[in-house]
């Protein structure tokens, strides 16, 4: 059986005659006079007799469709300009953090979190970056000198390189390129 769009007449095995008057998802809304109700009726039914088919008004959204909209929406909108992944080797880990005193109780982070948050910073420290290359005001020696701080970070965060799974997502310091 096709894809029925509303409007469609089918027959159920059990309710007898119906027309189809909605879709949801995996389900078609059909109307049966017989009941005088409408039931949802699974699309993968097999039982379901096609009496006349009416195509539907658009193409059904698949759940994949739905997913790759998702995943669009949250990279433009987040300040991860990339997916960048983690080394399987950190994966379902933790952070812990334990403080310097055993009366004081440490903090344990799962890796996940913290490998994002760093990240994030990376992100933020590549706008301000771009700002500060794209700012009217400066003059190139102190646009020259801004950028000196922010590859000194970048030279501060190269620890965490450990973190990465592509060798191309490593921090990188004043002293490479």
């Amino acid at each position: 059986m096709g894809k029925l769009g509303i409007g469609s007449k089918v027959e159920h095995p059990k309710f007898g005659l119906g027309v189809v008057v909605g879709l949801n998802g995996e389900y078609y809304n059909i109307y049966f006079a017989s009941l005088n109700e409408a039931k949802e009726i699974d699309k993968s039914f097999d039982a379901l007799e096609v009496k006349e088919s009416v195509a539907p008004d658009f193409a059904p959204i698949e759940i994949s469709d739905i997913e790759k909209a998702l995943e669009n929406v949250l990279m433009a909108n987040s300040d991860q300009s990339k997916i960048v992944p983690l080394a399987n080797k950190w994966i379902n880990g933790t952070v812990t953090i334990n403080a310097g005193s055993e009366d004081l109780q440490g903090k344990e982070i799962p890796i996940r979190t913290f490998f994002n948050k760093i990240i994030s910073v990376r992100e933020k420290l590549r706008v301000l970056e771009q700002n500060i290359n794209n700012h009217k005001k400066l003059d190139e020696a102190d646009k020259l000198h801004l950028q000196q701080y922010i590859s000194r970070a970048y030279g501060s965060l190269t620890t965490f390189n450990v973190l990465f799974s592509e060798k191309e997502d490593h921090f990188k310091g004043m002293g490479k390129s």
